[in-house]
């Protein structure tokens, strides 16, 4: 079995060492380190002294552990010094990873005369006689709340609302760097559906759009349908409608590539949480009609009680047109595609095997998937995972900062399927055919054409379907 961790910034370190300035002692360190499973990313100097040299040495390691057993092989040299040893990844966190600045300079008596008393009085009266005018009066326009119970955090589960905080703060900056979006942190100390509904309603006034983000489900289906109802602004929980878009649009590359159509092949989802119901849905909503669900129970078919709750009871009366049952070995037998949402391992090479011709493989568990792309390597047409230091990427920063840019541009008052569509297809189409590759049926989150294409599809999406409540005449400057 290959091994599941590889070095990676997640785990960078710098040491600063103190070495006895002797030839051949960078070499014993470097030769250590490479011994020792680490990836040098810089090695710079501090300042030479008259029998010594201070070297910074950054070096990427694959865990915690990992971290120490570097350490340990450095400080064993003869002559050598582990003076410092730096986390890199919380030195960028120290203090948080956001800050608020204003967009106006306040340098005169005219400039706070304007920006507070007395001249807000006019803005401030504008707005009660048209509360429409906060849109473009106040950060509503382009503002967004990221809002968290802290349950679900990333692989880590329930860990509470403080300890979310820096995945949401995480998550403003990736909508500022890639959507141009104004996005808040908000972590709210209750479990309880009615309390963060109520919670989110009440500051609502304040933001453009709502976020939803690490709520276990079945809880977060509750909070956003209720939200979405009785808020006329868009709200999205990105673990399941963010993963979902991604899911579709590299779907919609890999049956290129295979040469299927979504109303003929037959999907397994490993999963029925937050985002393995909606990777059905809209997969669903795209054509696929033979999809089966799994969880720890095994298939998910009609009439089954064991581990239900509504949300199962619905994808029980909506997928598994032939009622298969059995483990999740046993359904995957003659899949074309698998989805992943679940856990590591859960699936072999002999799984691989029994699945149709040319199988479409996304294994989405983080960090470790639900099997590691060295083993499905000749076994599967095409693979993605979760992770980063692998080809086909599924991340949701190709598809929330689109969807909320085109949505605030028309002031849209939900994300419907029709936008989530829209976005699926303009994630997608950033490959041009002659691009296509197995290894490449996703574009890089850094590639700047996907937001923008994303927010033009979107925005077009919500006028069609009569979301939109900004005239397109309109403009920034109006007021």
């Amino acid at each position: 079995m290959s091994s599941p961790l590889t070095p990676n910034a997640s785990y960078s370190l710098t040491l600063r060492v103190r070495i006895h300035n002797k030839p051949g002692k960078l070499g014993e360190i470097t030769t250590a380190i490479g011994k020792a499973g680490g990836d040098i990313e810089g090695i710079d100097i501090v300042s030479v002294g008259k029998d010594h040299l201070v070297r910074d040495i950054t070096v990427n390691a694959a865990s915690e552990t990992h971290d120490r057993q570097i350490i340990d092989a450095v400080e064993l040299i003869d002559g050598v010094e582990v003076v410092n040893v730096s986390d890199r990844t919380f030195l960028m966190h120290l203090g948080g990873k956001i800050e608020m600045v204003s967009k106006i300079p306040l340098k005169t008596r005219s400039d706070l005369s304007m920006a507070y008393t007395p001249g807000v009085a006019r803005i401030c009266d504008a707005i009660h006689k048209d509360p429409e005018k906060s849109f473009n009066l106040t950060i509503k326009k382009n503002t967004v709340a990221v809002v968290s119970d802290g349950t679900a955090v990333l692989g880590l589960g329930d860990i509470g609302p403080a300890a979310a905080m820096p995945v949401m703060e995480g998550k403003c900056q990736l909508f500022k760097e890639f959507g141009g979006v104004d996005a808040f942190p908000i972590c709210l100390n209750t479990k309880d559906p009615h309390d963060i509904v109520q919670t989110i309603k009440n500051i609502s006034v304040a933001f453009g759009g709502i976020n939803l983000e690490d709520i276990s489900a079945p809880r977060c289906f509750e909070i956003e349908e209720r939200l979405k109802e009785e808020l006329d602004i868009p709200v999205f929980h990105d673990d399941q409608h963010g993963t979902a878009v991604v899911v579709l649009s590299a779907l919609i590359n890999a049956l290129k590539i295979v040469g299927k159509k979504m109303d003929e092949i037959k999907v397994v989802v490993n999963g029925i949480g937050a985002a393995g119901v909606a990777c059905s849905k809209i997969v669903m909503a795209a054509g696929v009609r033979n999809i089966i669900g799994c969880d720890t129970t095994g298939a998910i078919y009609s009439g089954r009680r064991e581990n239900m709750n509504w949300v199962k009871d619905w994808y029980a009366r909506n997928t598994n047109p032939d009622g298969e049952t059995g483990t999740v070995h046993d359904v995957i037998a003659g899949a074309d595609v698998f989805f992943g949402l679940s856990a590591p391992g859960i699936i072999t090479v002999d799984d691989l095997r029994s699945m149709a011709p040319d199988p479409i493989v996304f294994a989405m568990a983080n960090p470790v998937p639900e099997i590691m792309p060295e083993d499905a390597e000749g076994h599967v047409a095409v693979m993605a995972t979760g992770r980063s230091d692998y080809p086909n990427q599924i991340n949701n920063v190709l598809c929330f900062p689109g969807i909320f840019r085109g949505a605030l541009n028309c002031r849209a008052s939900r994300i419907n399927e029709s936008m989530k569509l829209a976005a699926a297809h303009a994630i997608a189409e950033t490959i041009l055919p002659e691009e296509l590759h197995p290894d490449y049926i996703i574009p890089s989150v850094f590639d700047r054409r996907v937001a923008e294409a994303v927010a033009s599809r979107v925005e077009d999406a919500a006028y069609r379907s009569g979301v939109a409540r900004r005239l397109r005449q309109a403009n920034d400057t109006e007021i």
